[in-house]
């Protein structure tokens, strides 16, 4: 499986900006890390392994990227404020650098699905629900989609547009429903063992339903846990089912 690593000075964050990126053709799939990990973490926890026989079949070409969740959420150090303009460096990150970098790795039109675990789940809906024109799927993989989760308490409008799980209920712009509705790709996973959360993705699969939007809300059993074992069966799963 052909493996590259690449970095640049990004600008949105001020610093050093690694991505790795696996695969030669395909659509892109954009991972976002869990909690505090980083790029490399999908290779570290055997998921690049799992999903080599997709990736060199030409499906798909993985990109996988930094988070600065320890340099916003996960800082006990930083004021609530603060966390959410770090967070929103990052958003800036991924829709003005990442998203052109793609582009210009593979075809102008390639698609783009952006896929995380746990935190990274709900990162990626995030992502996906604030540039569907970009973006044009995700496979959110046992998430809550509750910012508050994560913020200590803290709560401010930013805390609000990074959290889907209080933007959607009230969004009502058509161009934004409309390129979301278009997606044949809202794919919402959850187990019902140990530290999973089914309530919270039953729970945002409503506020979709309620705006009309389709989605996959697929919740597996109690033996399936909030660890690497899940995902590395869920998300191999997904692409060979799904796509």
């Amino acid at each position: 499986m052909q493996r590259e690593l690449f970095s640049w000075y990004s600008p949105a964050l001020g610093e050093e900006a690694p991505i790795a990126i696996y695969g030669h053709y395909g659509f892109a799939l954009l991972l976002v890390p869990t909690a505090a990990a980083d790029y490399l973490e999908y290779e570290r926890f055997q998921m690049m392994d799992v999903l080599a026989p997709i990736i060199e079949s030409g499906k798909c070409k993985v990109y996988s990227v930094n988070s600065v969740n320890n340099q916003s959420w996960l800082n006990k150090n930083m004021e609530g404020a603060h966390k959410a303009i770090r967070h929103n460096q990052w958003n800036n990150y991924i829709f003005n650098e990442v998203v052109p970098f793609i582009r210009t790795n593979s075809s102008h039109d390639t698609p783009i699905i952006v896929s995380g675990a746990s935190f990274g789940a709900l990162h990626s809906m995030n992502l996906f629900l604030k540039r569907p024109d970009l973006i044009n799927g995700v496979i959110a993989m046992s998430g809550v989609y509750n910012l508050m989760e994560y913020t200590d308490g803290y709560y401010d409008e930013q805390v609000y547009f990074n959290s889907p799980a209080h933007y959607m209920p009230n969004l009502s712009d058509p161009w934004y429903l409309d390129n979301i509705r278009n997606s044949r790709h809202i794919h919402i996973f959850t187990g019902e063992g140990p530290y999973e959360a089914p309530h919270a993705a039953r729970e945002f699969a409503g506020i979709l339903y309620n705006k009309g939007i389709n989605y996959e809300l697929d919740v597996w059993g109690p033996e399936w846990r909030h660890d690497w074992p899940t995902w590395r069966a869920c998300l191999p799963h997904y692409l060979n089912t799904r796509f």
